[in-house]
């Protein structure tokens, strides 16, 4: 039976996936618009369907080169061209239980662009198989094995951790930024251990793989823990 945290956990999920959906639907993922400018459209979308002013990380857009770059880098605004790639790194807050949420689109062809798209959520979902298999591992082992990924399927890992504890606003502040709280190839605990206050924990899966020559990458994140 599902806890009322996993069936809040997975609302809001659901609620997010819904919002991007709308946003792709309404054809808002063009070229010729700012990075600025489409997170703008974004926001204004999630207020108008759920009322959502609250976000509990900073709103990314990236697109083109900005691609290349993890969420703690703050990078010049880019115009979108055509045949562009970009994400989406949203954290919205429903009902005071937090969403994370992150997807990759490709305008056009470009066969490398769809591929980097296609490999990192094929290698989400073999995360996901290898936690389902290993619900004992490590933060730092479930790292090693997703950051690995990126070099079997052709491309480099992005950044320095692989996912983070996902829960009720705000999880951030309450859990501060140690490595324990992330998918690190410095956690040495188990991350189905419960808290230091004894409650149960739950994770968010991100995949961020990059080519630096072609200066494009793709990301992708959604909740491991919770069905």
């Amino acid at each position: 039976m599902k806890s009322e945290k996993h069936r809040e956990l997975r609302e809001a999920e659901t609620k997010a996936t819904y919002l991007f959906k709308t946003v792709e639907d309404r054809g808002y993922i063009t070229a010729g618009k700012t990075e600025t400018d489409l997170n703008s459209q974004v926001y204004e979308t999630a207020f108008e369907l759920y009322g959502i002013k609250k976000y509990w990380h900073k709103r990314i857009v990236r697109a083109g080169k900005n691609t290349l770059l993890p969420y703690r880098e703050n990078p010049p605004n880019l115009v979108i061209q055509e045949n562009d790639i970009l994400f989406f790194d949203f954290g919205p807050v429903f009902e005071d239980w937090e969403a994370d949420f992150g997807r990759t689109f490709v305008l056009g062809n470009d066969e490398k662009k769809l591929k980097i798209k296609h490999d990192i959520e094929s290698a989400w979902y073999l995360g996901k198989m290898w936690f389902d298999v290993h619900p004992n591992c490590k933060g730092k082992e479930l790292y090693t094995y997703v950051s690995g990924l990126a070099v079997e399927f052709g491309w480099k890992f992005g950044q320095e951790h692989c996912g983070h504890l996902i829960g009720n606003f705000p999880h951030e502040k309450i859990q501060g930024e140690e490595v324990l709280n992330y998918i690190h190839p410095d956690n040495p605990f188990k991350m189905l251990d419960p808290d230091k206050n004894g409650l149960s924990r739950d994770w968010i899966l991100e995949v961020h793989f990059i080519d630096e020559k072609l200066e494009i990458g793709g990301f992708f994140e959604q909740l491991l823990t919770v069905e």
